[in-house]
């Protein structure tokens, strides 16, 4: 993966590569076992209407009012949020390493993620993420989702990056696909060994050139 142009900005993903997934299949079948809920019910409304939460057009309450408390429950809507926001686990590994990164060779760093608002907040808060992420493309944000190609002319603009000094990482392969699309040169991200490895390939050493396992 040896790249001669500078790289000068990573974009990132955040469920699945910084973070574990905010509110995924996973969470919602925990939910569903914890709550007591029918869980096919719930993934039929949930479809329905996510889509529309993570552009940023539907609040939380509003959410939760189509997907959970549409009848009487023997829980409140506080408890039940506070499920959801203790599902989000992070990654520390590659928290490190990108912060790492970016001191290192002076990058820019942006994420653009489908994230819905108030558990997109919650994340960046609870895992200090603006500590080192200058933007925050959050479909919730900018009222476009991925796979709309937009969403990466839009960081594009706000990170004053031309597509070819860009890496981005993300473990969806058709976004990676979408991103590679516009010219912007992509790691599909399994796990963060071999993500470092081939950031370390286009020159993005962590530390003078040797990788260090960090623990």
């Amino acid at each position: 993966m040896k790249r001669a142009i500078p790289t000068t900005t990573l974009f990132l993903d955040i469920g699945g590569v910084l973070l574990t997934n905010g509110w995924d299949h996973h969470a919602r079948k925990r939910a569903a076992t914890n709550f007591k809920l029918e869980l096919a019910e719930m993934e039929d409304r949930h479809h329905l209407t996510f889509d529309t939460y993570e552009e940023g057009k539907l609040t939380l309450e509003e959410y939760l009012g189509r997907v959970v408390f549409y009848r009487k429950r023997p829980f409140t809507r506080a408890q039940f949020q506070r499920f959801m926001f203790a599902q989000s686990k992070p990654y520390p590994k590659m928290i490190e390493l990108v912060a790492q990164l970016k001191v290192r060779h002076g990058l820019k760093i942006a994420v653009v993620s489908n994230e819905a608002r108030e558990l997109n907040v919650h994340r960046i808060r609870k895992f200090k993420l603006d500590g080192f992420v200058d933007s925050f493309i959050s479909s919730c944000f900018v009222h476009v989702r991925k796979p709309d190609a937009d969403i990466f002319r839009l960081a594009l603009d706000v990170a004053q990056a031309p597509a070819r000094q860009v890496i981005y990482i993300e473990n969806t392969p058709m976004f990676v696909q979408i991103a590679e699309g516009l010219g912007i040169q992509s790691i599909l991200h399994t796990d963060y060994r071999s993500t470092r490895a081939k950031l370390a390939s286009v020159g993005l050493q962590n530390d003078d050139g040797v990788i260090h396992e960090i623990r």
